[in-house]
């Protein structure tokens, strides 16, 4: 064993750190400040082109174990190469999953691993650590959902939690929607072929690197008057100038046109109010109202967003800016008081802010009281 491994920790090996997302799992070692891989949640069959999702929660508890097994021997045998009877094992988890997911996952490290201990850290309260604060208004941006949640003195308000199915799950349909529509490809021998026509159907993978590399966040007076025309079905909204259009290379062979307009206005399905006046901004002041009188004002100025989604360029400009305008409405101006509003900026990225919060907690000694031994 290296020297390093078992400094400050009495010469037990360091524990495995593993975030479970909906889309990607970060995994690594305890005390480094920064997950060692992050790999697509899924695991593929022989023979199956289609990938199996990790985490589901609408499948029986046998199904659930297999998935489970297979993908954590994958973790360990194939990433971190590690023995995992040796280490204790800490799991970052949203505080809103379900107990027989959390279930299924602890009988496959006990059972099948043989794991010493395993600890659940939820990625809301991991988060605020980061930033040496007791109190926070977190809002988790993630494949499938965004969940907002308020901790106060580094204890969860759950009856004031709030959650949209709006993430990088539903940007990729919209996207991919778009693409279909309105793009075209240009091959070796024509060109202006209709997507469909040429390529079927556009695989996730791509429709995500297009979102990443192309796609971005138009401020608040551009985004409004982008969904303006977008909902304006006799066509007198004038729609703000595009950005210039994107070439983006398919297979090497073909080149598929990305549109301006799509670069900029399929980021607004987060912050367009549905029939019931629900948006990505509107989960924060929500939640706030469900919070005790006193609790508000400190919330309100301590908001910390995490998740991969939360990454999009010019995201938190947005979201700020989209808070500050709908507290104005009566909903919420009759009810808030304080209309301050701040973003913390953790000493990390957002897609791992939880992993830096969980560094931090697992070098507190007291961290073995609470620590679920196999025995």
């Amino acid at each position: 064993m290296p020297l390093f491994d078992g400094l400050g920790s009495g010469g037990e090996k360091t524990a495995i750190v593993i975030d479970l997302g909906a889309a990607y799992t970060k995994c690594g070692f305890a005390g480094e400040t920064g997950p060692r891989f992050i790999i697509p949640s899924e695991i593929r069959k022989p023979g199956q082109q289609q990938a199996i999702k990790v985490v589901q929660y609408n499948i029986n508890t046998e199904e659930l174990y297999v998935i489970l097994k297979e993908f954590i021997h994958i973790l360990y045998f194939r990433h971190l190469l590690v023995n995992p009877r040796d280490r204790r094992v800490v799991i970052i988890e949203s505080i809103l999953c379900p107990s027989h997911f959390r279930e299924t996952l602890t009988k496959v490290f006990f059972k099948q691993f043989e794991v010493p201990s395993v600890l659940f850290a939820p990625s809301h309260l991991m988060a605020i650590m980061t930033l040496g604060i007791n109190s926070a208004l977190v809002m988790d941006c993630g494949h499938t959902e965004t969940l907002v949640l308020p901790v106060y003195e580094c204890t969860p308000i759950l009856p004031a939690w709030e959650a949209l199915p709006l993430g990088g799950k539903a940007i990729h349909k919209e996207l991919d929607g778009l693409l279909v529509e309105q793009c075209t490809v240009d091959t070796d021998t024509t060109t202006g072929q209709s997507v469909p026509a040429v390529i079927g159907t556009i695989p996730e993978e791509t429709v995500e690197d297009i979102k990443v590399r192309t796609c971005f966040v138009s401020d608040l007076q551009r985004g409004l008057k982008i969904q303006e025309a977008k909902f304006n079905l006799d066509g007198t909204a004038e729609r703000p100038a595009p950005p210039p259009d994107v070439d983006y290379p398919l297979d090497g062979e073909k080149i598929l046109h990305v549109k301006g307009s799509i670069r900029d206005s399929v980021m607004e399905i987060l912050f367009e109010q549905d029939n019931e006046e629900k948006s990505v901004a509107s989960l924060i002041l929500d939640a706030l109202v469900k919070c005790p009188i006193d609790t508000r004002k400190v919330l309100s100025e301590n908001l910390v967003v995490i998740g991969g989604t939360a990454m999009l360029p010019g995201f938190l400009h947005r979201l700020l800016a989209e808070i500050r305008l709908l507290v104005e409405k009566p909903k919420y101006s009759d009810v808030l008081a304080s209309k301050s509003f701040r973003i913390h900026a953790p000493p990390a990225k957002p897609n791992c802010t939880a992993w830096l919060g969980v560094m931090l907690a697992v070098t507190i000694s007291c961290v073995d009281e609470i620590f679920h031994l196999k025995n």
